[in-house]
């Protein structure tokens, strides 16, 4: 069975998480998923306190740009947050958008090295293994944690160029494709992708298709009008079986900028589209 999620997006401020996110958990919803877009919201912040209001939600973030981060720190970070809460916490990492990585002076010259690098050195952190490496950029010498994870931890990589998407498929647990992705595209790394989850837009109510026309239009996205989900729960979960039909393991909706009741859209994603699909 496919699973089904929400996109709790930044540009909503912190404070709004708490509510949504008990909403989410208290209609059964299965995933809830956060961004750290620069320079929005912390992704680790947001998931500890998300997955601490709530009881089984699990909670993802995609993704972590890792320029940002020390890959010591994140495996620290990661073991913590599972071990807080088994089974409930999935970490997305990825190379990050270049203009940001510039504008805090973490830009490197090959982001694809280093995004290999950090997820080959957490992947064998999280493992309990000691770690010893000399890469471009990830240097550890002799890293163990003390506290690692105590069960398996999978690593996620965002991607949406063919050459991040195939490093995606090489070197971590599953793939992570953003809104505006075809049904088509998913099917291309499905037999490579160990995992595919994949982000789509979607919208609902009386004013659902001028919402998404904004949105696609925001997104410089106005002609991806087939990698939406707009309408009543039918219509939604229609698209939803397109996506799992092509091989999606997990499919979250990404409501619109002005969604204008963040609350009702997991309730309506979690009872009227959960039972369609």
């Amino acid at each position: 069975m496919t699973t089904l999620g929400v996109v709790f997006r930044p540009q909503n401020p912190p404070e709004r998480l708490r509510s949504v996110a008990r909403a989410a958990d208290e209609a059964g919803l299965e995933e809830l998923w956060l961004w750290e877009d620069c320079f929005l919201e912390s992704g680790i912040a947001a998931m500890t306190a998300a997955l601490a209001w709530t009881e089984r939600l699990k909670v993802g973030i995609g993704l972590l740009p890792v320029p940002f981060r020390n890959v010591a720190v994140m495996g620290m970070e990661a073991a913590t947050l599972q071990r807080l809460f088994p089974d409930r916490a999935i970490i997305t990492l990825g190379h990050g958008v270049q203009d940001w990585m510039g504008q805090v002076g973490a830009r490197v010259d090959s982001p694809m090295t280093l995004l290999r690098e950090h997820i080959e050195a957490l992947k064998a952190l999280l493992a309990g293994e000691t770690v010893t490496t000399t890469g471009r950029y990830v240097q550890l010498d002799k890293v163990k944690l003390d506290y690692p994870p105590l069960g398996t931890t999978p690593v996620y990589a965002g991607a949406t160029g063919p050459k991040t998407r195939a490093l995606a498929c090489e070197v971590a647990d599953g793939i992570l494709l953003t809104a505006g992705t075809y049904a088509h595209e998913v099917a291309a790394v499905r037999e490579a992708a160990k995992a595919i989850t994949v982000y789509v837009y979607a919208a609902t109510g009386p004013d659902a298709a001028e919402r998404m026309a904004r949105e696609l239009e925001s997104w410089g996205e106005s002609e991806r009008t087939d990698t939406t989900a707009v309408g009543d729960a039918a219509a939604v979960a229609a698209v939803v079986k397109r996506y799992q039909a092509a091989g999606a393991d997990a499919v979250i909706l990404q409501p619109t900028a002005d969604e204008p009741d963040l609350e009702g859209f997991v309730r309506f994603v979690a009872q009227d589209v959960r039972a369609l699909v």
